[in-house]
């Protein structure tokens, strides 16, 4: 399996931190964008049930990554970034029900619901650093939630369009209170810049920003493993 490398940060103190988020995150971000699983569930090629999978996982992420970020809401660099708006857990939950059943936690607990080990790293991830670092918990708040916002609606309609998913079963990728996503995420870029970080938290989160794309390419790589095995089983 091939990795990114990723480069350290070099301070380039006359750009906006949303500027330098693009530019340090955009070889890992094609990376996992690149990633067999993701070209292959976008193209068509798979199922409905690759589709569930990648919710499961979100699932356990967006769960960790959610209860690690209201433990600092009243942080005074992180807490206005935390905007009930983005939140995806209560969305999940509703895919979860949908796709497994109302009894779907007790799957997930017993391992009915397929975790891949990927997925299970990063949730641990979010937990303990999140839990001392507000750096860190920015940079995957930044990733996710932006991502979610420029590609969700895409992939609702894709994946609708080539498995026949119901979009009752694809509330993750709705945001029903951001009408209008692009005034949100410039909203968004310019909180990141006129919050006062120092040069060594801006580099902190331009780092964790590039690893939270790769801690999400190695889920789509365990995912693709998994289906592997699952179809030559």
């Amino acid at each position: 399996m091939s990795t990114v490398v990723v480069e350290p940060v070099v301070a380039e103190t006359s750009k906006a931190l949303s500027d330098e988020l693009k530019s340090h995150t955009a070889a890992a971000h094609a990376a996992a964008e690149e990633s067999s699983f993701v070209a292959e569930l976008m193209g068509g090629s798979l199922d409905a049930a690759a589709l569930v999978s990648l919710l499961d996982q979100s699932m356990v992420i967006y769960r960790a990554m959610e209860t690690a970020l209201a433990a600092h809401a009243d942080h005074p660099q992180l807490g206005a970034f935390i905007d009930p708006k983005l939140a995806r857990v209560a969305a999940l939950e509703a895919d979860m029900a949908f796709h497994h059943g109302e009894n779907w936690e007790e799957q997930l607990a017993d391992g009915t619901i397929e975790i891949v080990p990927a997925t299970a790293a990063y949730a641990a991830a979010l937990t303990a650093v999140g839990a001392e670092s507000i750096e860190f918990l920015l940079a995957h708040h930044y990733v996710r939630y932006m991502g979610d916002l420029s590609g969700g609606l895409i992939i609702s309609r894709m994946v609708q369009r080539h498995y026949g998913i119901a979009e009752k079963g694809l509330n993750f990728y709705s945001f029903e209170a951001i009408t209008k996503p692009k005034p949100y995420k410039d909203a968004y870029r310019e909180l990141l810049d006129t919050t006062d970080f120092s040069r060594a938290q801006k580099d902190a989160i331009l780092n964790f920003a590039a690893e939270s794309f790769e801690l999400n390419r190695a889920v789509f790589v365990d995912l693709a493993a998994a289906r592997t095995a699952t179809l030559a089983a």
